[in-house]
């Protein structure tokens, strides 16, 4: 036995430098099967992998196919809205944006039939380009349009998802005493949910197409060890930037769904978890 406790250091120290599950039982010399002399079977514990797609930006079409395909699979989605671009003076604050965006009938029937409808600012203002008192007025004033019109929401127990994936340390800080959680840049990878976390990191593809980056990306985390994957999606086919084929979606969930040890969630789902 005690040669068989320093395999499982090992197999520890190894996942911990960040070798993956594959290459750790290799350096071992187990092959795929991991038998031990003796007749022991190397029992490895079924890591945990969470994958979070976040589409921003609220496009309605976009939408509406979203929810219909994770809806197929038995799944919610992750949808971010911006507070104002429904409103006929919404000005574009790119050619990224020039579709139509879904309005709050629309947000609060996608949340009633499970989905997470989520901030995604007041207008797309790029919050860590200007001063962070005008920061402030900017949120405040789209915490005062989901307060409003989207049912039952509440901004200490949500989700603010910044635009462009920007942030300062100094919003974050004020952002946090207002969120239950923040999504921002930092990359795609992200610890499993635990008490107090307080902000996603996120990372991306474009502006073209995602549909390869996306799957490889998705691929290799799970090849790697345990954690929380967040991949900022936009629109589906031809809006928003970075576009996901839908075909490619529905095929991605189908797949991702029969995995026993990866949960597909929306953010505070998977906070919940805990």
């Amino acid at each position: 036995m005690y040669g068989l406790q320093n395999i499982f250091l090992k197999f520890k120290t190894d996942l911990a430098m960040g070798k993956t599950r594959r290459e750790s039982i290799k350096l071992l010399g187990l092959g795929g099967i991991g038998l031990l002399s003796g007749g022991f079977t190397l029992p490895l514990k079924d890591p945990r992998y969470i994958i979070t797609l976040s589409f921003d930006d609220g496009f309605e079409k976009s939408s509406i196919r979203t929810a219909e395909i994770y809806e197929k699979h038995g799944l919610s989605a992750c949808l971010n809205i911006i507070a104002s671009a429904h409103l006929d003076q919404f000005q574009l604050p790119n050619e990224y944006h020039d579709w139509p965006a879904g309005d709050f009938t629309l947000w609060n029937e996608l949340k009633r039939r499970g989905h997470e409808i989520m901030p995604h600012s007041y207008k797309h203002t790029n919050l860590a380009q200007v001063p962070l008192e005008e920061a402030k007025v900017w949120v405040g004033k789209c915490i005062d349009v989901f307060n409003e019109e989207l049912d039952g929401f509440a901004a200490s127990e949500s989700v603010f998802n910044l635009p462009h994936n920007a942030s300062t340390p100094e919003l974050e800080e004020w952002l946090y005493t207002r969120f239950r959680i923040i999504r921002t840049h930092g990359g795609l990878y992200n610890p499993l949910p635990f008490k107090g976390m307080v902000r996603l990191g996120c990372g991306g593809f474009g502006p073209g197409n995602i549909d390869k980056h996306l799957t490889e990306s998705i691929d290799n985390f799970l090849e790697g060890p345990p954690g929380w994957f967040v991949y900022n999606t936009h629109g589906l086919d031809d809006e928003g930037w970075g576009p996901l084929s839908s075909g490619v979606l529905d095929e991605l969930l189908s797949r991702l769904s029969g995995l026993e040890n990866v949960e597909v969630l929306p953010v505070i789902p998977a906070l919940d978890t805990i």
